[in-house]
C-alpha cells in the first residue's frame, strides 16, 4: 500500500496567510505517525485529535506508516486549524473517502475535538480574504461564521462535525452555503452634546479629526480631557471596507472579537498608563498586534501620559511617521500596519492643579519640570496640535435654565465630513500623511504671511517636523473654512496649537 492525498489550508504569518498543502503518505512498515514542515507543539499533538476523531467517528485508523508534510517546509505552522485538512488526508490516502468534488478547489480549516466536532480557530479572517481572492471554496468552523461579514462574496461553508464534510464531499450529505449580509451601523452612545463647555477643545477636536492630526490635552483633574477624547469616534469618517477588513484581520490575527455591526467606527483603545512596550507595539515569541495597531485607522488614546513608561512611550516615534511598526524577533520579523491617530492627556503638574489660579497647587518649579520632563522632546515634536483646557466653571455643571442645547456630534461630522473629502479629492489623503514636498506645494503665501510664519518659527523655534505639521494644521483649517488657500488667520490658529512649551 502506497497512497497519497493532499489537502489545501493556509497558515497564519502576520497579517498574510500563505497557502500550505497538507500532503498525507501512508506506506508500508511499523506503525508511524510523523508530522513535518515546522511544525509547533499544537500542531505536533494533531496526530492523537486527529487519531480520537476518527475512530470515534467511526473510520478506521491506518496501522501504517504515516508521513504528514505540511509544505512549504521552511514556514513555521502554529494552532489547530490544520487538524481537519490532517483527518481528511488520512481518509482519502486510507481510501475510506472518495471526494466526488475537486478536492484542489477546497480549503479546509477547523481543529478537531476527540468525538469529531470541527472547533473554531484564531487568527482565519485573512485566510479567508486570501482563499476568496484564490477563488477557493472555504469549509470552515461554524463557531467563525462572524468572522466572515466582510468576505460576504466568498463561497464559504460552515460545518460542525467532521462526518459532515465527509457526507458532502462524498456525494452523501449537503452543507449549505453561507448567506452573509453585512450589518453596519455608526451609532456610538458617545455624544459631544453631552459635554458642557470647553469650547476650544471641541474645535481642536473638530480640526484634529478633519485631518488626521495628533492632540496633546492639558488640564487640572475634571476638566473634561478623558470625556472630550473618548467622543472623537464619534466625528471621525466612517472606514472604508477595505480599511474595515484591514481593522477585522489585525483583531482576528491577535485573538481579538470585534462586533461585526460596529467595523466601520473607527477604533478608539485606551490602554492603562502601566501598558509595556511590548503591549503597547506588540511582540512575543509569535508576533502578534499590540494596541498602536489595534488602534489601526482609529484613535489611540493616552490618558497620563507622563505615568507611561518613557521606554513605551519611546516606540510609538517610528510608527506615528511611517503608520506601519516592524516588530523583529530572533525567529520571525513581522510587521503590522499602525496608522493611528494619538491622542494624549495630562495634567500640568504632579497634583493636577497648576496654574488653575485656585491656589490648590503645591508643586515645586523642580517637580513641574521634572513631570513635564517625562515626555521627550522627539515624541513631542511629532504632536501636531496642543491645547490647555482651563477647569470647568461651576455654573456650566448645572442645568441650563434657558434649555439651550449644545451642539451634537452628527453636525460636528457633517462638517469633519466635508472637509475630510476635500482633502481626498485634492491629494487622495489626510492632510496629516502628506510629505514635505507636498505640503510645499499647497503652500502659497503672499509676502506679508511669509513674513508672519517667518517670525512665528524664530520665536517658537520650531524645528522642521514641527514646521510642517504646522503647516498641516492650517491647511486643515482652511479647508473647514471652505477655502482653497491658507490665509493668516488659518496660521495664526495652527501656529497657537504649539503656545505650550516645554
Amino acid at each position: 500500500m502506497n497512497q497519497l492525498a493532499k489537502i489545501f489550508t493556509r497558515a497564519a504569518d502576520g497579517l498574510d496567510a500563505p497557502l500550505v498543502s497538507i500532503e498525507v503518505h501512508i506506506s508500508g512498515g511499523l506503525p508511524c505517525f510523523s508530522i513535518v514542515g515546522l511544525p509547533e507543539g499544537a500542531v505536533k499533538e494533531s496526530k492523537d485529535r486527529v487519531r480520537s476523531a476518527l475512530m470515534n467517528s467511526k473510520y478506521r485508523f491506518p496501522t501504517q506508516r504515516i508521513t504528514v508534510s505540511l509544505a512549504p517546509a521552511n514556514l513555521p505552522k502554529s494552532g489547530g486549524r490544520y487538524d481537519l485538512g490532517i483527518a481528511l488526508g488520512l481518509l482519502m490516502a486510507s481510501g475510506q473517502l472518495k471526494s466526488v468534488k475537486d478536492i484542489n478547489e477546497f480549503e479546509f480549516y477547523g481543529e478537531l475535538g476527540l468525538d469529531g466536532a470541527v472547533r473554531g480557530t484564531e487568527g482565519l479572517l485573512t485566510a479567508l480574504v486570501q482563499g476568496f481572492s484564490s477563488e477557493h471554496h472555504l469549509v470552515i468552523p461554524e463557531t467563525n461564521i462572524d468572522e466572515s461579514t466582510l468576505v460576504n462574496e466568498a463561497s464559504i461553508y460552515p460545518c460542525n462535525h467532521l462526518l459532515q464534510i465527509c457526507g458532502f464531499l462524498s456525494g452523501a450529505g449537503e452543507m449549505k452555503k453561507l448567506q452573509i449580509k453585512e450589518v453596519s451601523s455608526n451609532h456610538t452612545n458617545f455624544d459631544f452634546s453631552q459635554v458642557k463647555g470647553q469650547h476650544q477643545a471641541k474645535r481642536a477636536m473638530e480640526v484634529a479629526a478633519s485631518g488626521g492630526h495628533n492632540l496633546l490635552l492639558i488640564g487640572p483633574p475634571g476638566a473634561g480631557k478623558t470625556m472630550l477624547s473618548e467622543r472623537l469616534p464619534s466625528i471621525l469618517p466612517p472606514l472604508t471596507k477595505e480599511q474595515a477588513l484591514e481593522r477585522a484581520s489585525i483583531y482576528s490575527v491577535a485573538g481579538q472579537s470585534v462586533n461585526v455591526s460596529e467595523l466601520r467606527i473607527p477604533p478608539f483603545r485606551s490602554p492603562h498608563h502601566t501598558c509595556s512596550a511590548v503591549a503597547l507595539a506588540g511582540g512575543g515569541a509569535i508576533p502578534k498586534p499590540g494596541e498602536i495597531s489595534l488602534a489601526h485607522e482609529g484613535v489611540l488614546f493616552l490618558d497620563e501620559l507622563p505615568e507611561f513608561p518613557r521606554a513605551a512611550l519611546e516606540v510609538l516615534r517610528q510608527p506615528m511617521e511611517n503608520g506601519v511598526v516592524h516588530l523583529s524577533r530572533a525567529a520571525k520579523q513581522v510587521s503590522f500596519p499602525a496608522n493611528f491617530q494619538l491622542i494624549a492627556a495630562m495634567n500640568p503638574c504632579p497634583c493636577g492643579y497648576f496654574g488653575d489660579g485656585s491656589q490648590k497647587c503645591h508643586c515645586t518649579e523642580d517637580q513641574v519640570s521634572k513631570y513635564r520632563s517625562k515626555i521627550s522632546g522627539p515624541l513631542l515634536d511629532r504632536i501636531d496640535m496642543v491645547l490647555e483646557l482651563p477647569p470647568l466653571p461651576k455654573e456650566l455643571l448645572l442645568p441650563s435654565e434657558s434649555g439651550e442645547t449644545l451642539e451634537n456630534s452628527e453636525s460636528i461630522r457633517a462638517r469633519v465630513l466635508s472637509a475630510y473629502n476635500t482633502q481626498l479629492e485634492r491629494q487622495g489623503k489626510a492632510n496629516d500623511r502628506l510629505l514635505s514636498d507636498e505640503v510645499d506645494k499647497l503652500l502659497q503665501l503672499d509676502s506679508d504671511d511669509r513674513r508672519l510664519l517667518e517670525m512665528m518659527i524664530e520665536k517658537l523655534s520650531l524645528s522642521a517636523r514641527a514646521y510642517y505639521r504646522t503647516i498641516k494644521v492650517a491647511r486643515t483649517i482652511a479647508d473647514l473654512d471652505k477655502s482653497a488657500k491658507i490665509q493668516r488667520a488659518h496660521l495664526i490658529e495652527a501656529v497657537g496649537y504649539h503656545r505650550f512649551n516645554y
